[in-house]
């Protein structure tokens, strides 16, 4: 047996113990690298840590510090609110809105997992407090961000492009473009009826306490999410709490029921279809104004000057640690340490099989079937398969080259071929094994982020099989790309 074939069976080991036992897979994932990588690579203790994802460790952790951060001191309610009044209230424009808006970050140049670290904390948001299925907003905040990914000004789309012209390969930039973003857009269609959009269809959100809108009236005890008030916490000085009626003492010396409110008006049918907020409108006070100058450095850094998010993330969460003490409280507690540990563990366990020459081999093997067709679908398989549980960057870069030997026949069109591997390999960012699909776990609410796991890697393995499909029969099989 080849130490390609182990360290494959090691990976389905990983997820066939994690699943049927109690055990984190972040660590039984570190366990096989080291076994695998000492029994059978022969590696060092140094060589298996090189292995390690430090970068993708500090972006993790750095994004959701800050963005707990900006959440203790009510900036991203701050946000939700200003959003929801820019769109009028139109609850179910919100997720449209963020898919937008990360296409364009990517499109002009940033990194997916930095949009995505930047907007998915934000959309969430808007999940909790107009209860939009966070699995809906983050999958349209990750399927936007690969939407953009691939325009000839991106990351994705001048690596794709620089392999095509190194390997002399014909290609076009601009299909490349068009063809993932409308992939994305199409799939962000499927995406917001299969889990919940319409129901977001015809409801508005009024704004809060004192500022015009046009919803109607809130639900007792309720949010504009439609959730409990008790459930969404506020920042301090900024909301007050309703009275609460004082019992009034009986004869007996014991306390009555308190007074029941008059009946109220029955809704009328343009209420029952209305999120309202009653909290009063969040101000843009002075750390508030400096949390958002913060994220808009973090997206100029990632844009302009091609600085680490990560690291950027931690400079702004020092900085307003300093000037607000009170709202880095509980902030490190909050950071997703348990999806940190999988997705490091995941990726360090894959970046071991690339070394031992696992996915070379894979790819070579498919190669030499001899049959044009069934080796472009099976390469585009690999690209999704591996690019769930690693670098996207990584597996464009080795594939292509891998594609060479039949492109060159001439029986395969090389641009669909190239844009149905280039699909394949981004659209399996939703797995929560993905930088962009762990960062959308972790910015989830913390008592649905086990859901939200669990739909993202459901939904994400089976992009690894559907998204293959779908584009080799629309860019590949006609042969006319």
């Amino acid at each position: 047996m080849s130490d390609q074939v182990i360290s494959i069976i090691g990976l389905v080991l990983v997820f066939l113990i994690a699943t049927f036992s109690k055990v984190h897979m972040g660590v039984i994932a570190i366990v096989a690298a080291f076994i695998v990588g000492t029994a059978v690579a022969g590696e060092s203790a140094d060589e298996i840590f090189a292995g390690f994802p430090g970068d993708l460790f500090v972006v993790l952790v750095g994004v959701t510090l800050l963005f707990a951060i900006a959440k203790n001191n009510g900036t991203v309610d701050w946000l939700v609110q200003t959003s929801t009044r820019a769109v009028r209230g139109r609850i179910a424009l919100i997720p449209w809105v963020m898919f937008l808006i990360t296409g364009a970050l990517t499109a002009s140049g940033a990194v997916v997992p930095g949009a995505v670290g930047i907007m998915a904390p934000i959309g969430m948001g808007f999940a909790v407090r107009h209860k939009i299925n966070p699995v809906l907003m983050g999958l349209l905040v990750i399927n936007g961000a690969s939407a953009g990914g691939f325009s000839p000004i991106s990351i994705f789309g001048t690596i794709t492009n620089g392999v095509v012209q190194r390997e002399d390969l014909p290609g076009s930039e601009g299909m490349l473009f068009l063809t993932s973003f409308l992939f994305n857009l199409a799939l962000s269609v499927v995406v917001f009826f299969l889990f919940g959009g319409r129901k977001l269809l015809g409801r508005r959100a009024e704004s809060p306490a004192g500022v015009p809108g046009d919803g109607g009236a809130a639900a007792p005890g309720t949010t504009g999410g439609g959730a409990p008030a008790a459930a969404i916490p506020a920042p301090t000085g900024d909301r007050v709490p309703a009275p609460t009626p004082t019992p009034a003492p009986t004869a007996g010396g014991q306390l009555a029921a308190p007074t029941a409110a008059p009946p109220k008006p029955r809704p009328s049918a343009t209420d029952t279809d209305t999120d309202t907020d009653t909290e009063e409108v969040l101000r843009l006070d002075p750390v508030r104004a400096l949390t958002v100058l913060g994220v808009i450095s973090l997206a100029v850094g990632s844009l302009a000057f091609d600085l680490d998010v990560g690291l950027m993330a931690f400079v702004v969460s020092a900085v307003l640690c300093l000037v607000s003490p009170a709202s880095a409280k509980g902030a490190v507690e909050r950071c997703a340490w348990p999806t940190v540990l999988l997705v490091c563990g995941i990726v360090m366990y894959v970046s071991l099989m690339d070394k031992m020459g696992t996915i070379k081999w894979a790819g070579e093997s498919v190669s030499d079937l001899g049959t044009p067709l069934v080796s472009a679908l099976l390469i585009c398989v690999i690209g999704g398969v591996v690019s769930a549980f690693a670098s996207t960057t990584g597996i464009l870069g080795a594939l292509i080259p891998l594609a060479v030997p039949f492109l060159a026949g001439g029986e395969i069109g090389a641009i669909g071929m190239i844009s149905a591997l280039a699909i394949s390999s981004s659209v399996v960012d939703s797995s929560p094994f993905s930088t962009s699909g762990a960062l959308t776990v972790a910015g989830a609410p913390e008592e649905m982020r086990d859901t939200v796991f669990r739909r993202l890697m459901a939904w994400g393995l089976s992009m690894t099989l559907i998204a293959p499909l779908a584009t080799w029969v629309i860019l590949v099989v006609p042969g006319q790309l």
